[in-house]
């Protein structure tokens, strides 16, 4: 090993020296007066100015004659600092030679040598920290998808507004009415162009006194206004409106164009009128939206007091909801299916009730479009489809092989879990697949959606039995019998209920019993009420019926007593 020799002081100054000048930061040496006596190269290159040129100008280069006010106030700031302190750090903006503006990092400090005061600055870039910062800002304040102020600075905004302002502030709350069903549409690419679409033309329109236009996520967006009357936003409002009457032709994930119309919800209220703090005008606004909606939406509701009671209402119905579903108290009534040559029942068409602890045993119509507006149509499936699939294994191993029809709708059969969910309930309660008929109606396959196709076609392969409701009501039915694997068609009861009077609805019930025969497709005849419908049915073709002259929906215990009954020939 070699002797250790001490750095000799030459060598530590020619060390010090290389290292000055190759610092990656923008290094200068200052005297008391704050002089320039040295730079490195990295300064030079940094702010643009020669070393030569610098050496003994003050620092901030020229006379304070030749700097802008806020210069000379940063120059005393400095000057103060290190004379009191020693050292002054800080962050700014500041231009070179050449214009270009750096984010700086400075720090200076107080060295002594003897008894000569000197002052070393070093000034760091830090321009890809500043832009990780405002990015980073950018995302916490700013929608990604649209690029508009997200909540929290609409509420930023409104409250400075509502401090500031000397006139009416106006709250909006807008919705994209059916927003879950055309996301299933478009897909997540559609729906997102779709929205950004929507956001364009708002902004096109370049409305009056219009303060802010936020984006909440999803479709869910606000606007504040600032009038002298807030009657004056109707007009504003109005062209939004019309501006939804002119189609969006959207690509869907397949790249087929569709044309959609995509009309709104939209809530107003105002300061002073409903409050002056934020969180009350924004919950009134949010309570007008809602009334809107429930009324069936592509409208606009300004907030009073009748709309408060209706959406405490809906909110007790919302609460009464989910707690009904938490407690089983939506349960199946049974609906038998009838063959009509042996008057024999060959399973049921299930249809929900709601056993409220109130007001006793309710009808769909008084709860069904609750649960479509709050979102509980999987959860209410789910439960359904648990008692029915517990109900059938009862009845099996009583000896029963008879099938349970169950209706299911876009927001069911297009969720992720529905086939998985099926299918876990036949294997957990030991039946056979094809005791359960899955039904669904011509306007949820609309959207002929790849996810709705692979589910449908999961179940058929494990071999429950699928069923086209109301068949004849839609638009596209034959382009459906090709694209679906159904084993039954059921035809709505609009064709049953005039047929032995009507010969036009005659000659339908039969094109369809036709069709279905040279599809190899069984028929089921919904709403069946007399004896003439029955019979002319059965000497028509049609093997099998349901509606009130076999019999109305009944209870799981009861439909249980009807099996036996005719089990005994009773």
């Amino acid at each position: 090993m070699d002797p250790f020799v001490p750095l000799s002081s030459s060598d530590k100054q020619q060390l010090l020296l290389q290292s000055y000048e190759q610092f990656d930061e923008a290094v200068s040496i200052l005297d008391a007066d704050l002089r320039y006596l040295s730079v490195n190269s990295a300064y030079e290159k940094m702010m643009g100015y020669a070393e030569k040129l610098l050496i003994g100008r003050p620092l901030g280069i020229y006379t304070s004659n030749f700097l802008s006010d806020e210069e000379r106030e940063l120059l005393s700031s400095i000057r103060k600092r290190l004379k009191r302190k020693g050292f002054y750090e800080n962050e700014f903006s500041m231009p070179n030679r050449f214009d270009d503006i750096i984010e700086c990092h400075i720090t200076y400090r107080r060295v002594c040598v003897g008894e000569t005061v000197y002052y070393i600055g070093i000034i760091r870039n830090i321009l890809p920290i500043v832009t990780q910062k405002n990015h980073v800002t950018h995302l916490l304040n700013y929608n990604q998808l649209t690029n508009l102020p997200n909540r929290k600075v609409f509420l930023s905004e409104t409250s400075e507004l509502l401090i500031d302002s000397y006139q009416e502030v106006v709250v909006v709350r807008i919705n994209i009415d059916r927003y879950r069903m055309l996301a299933n549409t478009l897909g997540p690419s559609g729906i997102d162009t779709l929205i950004k679409d929507f956001v364009t033309r708002v902004e096109a329109l370049e409305l009056k006194n219009l303060y802010i236009f936020s984006h909440f996520g999803g479709d869910d967006f606000a606007l504040l206004f600032e009038y002298a009357d807030a009657q004056m936003v109707r007009n504003e409002l109005d062209i939004l409106m019309q501006m939804c009457e002119r189609p969006f032709v959207i690509a869907d994930d397949n790249d087929k164009k569709v044309s959609i119309y995509c009309h709104i919800s939209v809530g107003v209220s105002y300061f002073p009128e409903h409050g002056h703090q934020l969180n009350d005008l924004l919950i009134k606004a949010e309570k007008a939206l809602q009334y809107t909606k429930q009324n069936g939406g592509d409208d606009i509701s300004w907030y009073d007091c009748t709309i408060n009671n209706a959406t405490a209402d809906s909110l007790q119905l919302e609460s009464e909801l989910r707690l009904a579903i938490e407690n089983s108290e939506l349960v199946p009534f049974y609906q038998p299916e009838v063959d009509l040559n042996t008057g024999f029942i060959i399973g049921f068409e299930a249809l929900v009730r709601w056993q409220h602890p109130v007001r006793g045993l309710l009808k769909p119509f008084e709860f069904m479009d609750a649960i479509v507006t709050y979102k509980l149509s999987f959860e209410l499936f789910c439960q359904m489809m648990t008692q029915i699939t517990k109900q059938l294994s009862k009845w099996r191993k009583l000896g029963f092989s008879h099938h349970v029809s169950v209706n299911a709708d876009v927001a069911e059969f297009a969720h992720p879990y529905f086939f998985s969910t099926i299918s876990r309930l036949i294997t957990d309660n030991d039946i056979e697949p094809n005791q359960l008929h899955i039904e669904m109606t011509e306007s949820s396959l609309i959207q002929r959606h790849a996810n709705v196709q692979s589910q449908l076609k999961a179940l058929k392969n494990i071999g429950v039995c699928l069923a086209l409701d109301d068949f004849g009501t839609g638009y596209a039915s034959l382009s459906y019998l090709q694209e679906y694997p159904f084993d039954f068609l059921k035809i709505d009861k609009c064709f049953v209920g005039k047929i032995d009077t009507d010969t036009t609805q005659r000659a339908i019930v039969k094109a369809i019993l036709d069709l279905s025969l040279a599809l190899d497709m069984q028929v089921i005849a919904e709403g069946v009420e007399t004896q003439s419908q029955r019979d002319l049915l059965a000497k028509m073709g049609c093997k099998y019926a349901q509606g009130y002259w076999f019999g109305k929906a009944v209870s799981a215990s009861m439909a249980t007593k009807i099996l036996t009954h005719q089990r005994l020939g009773r």
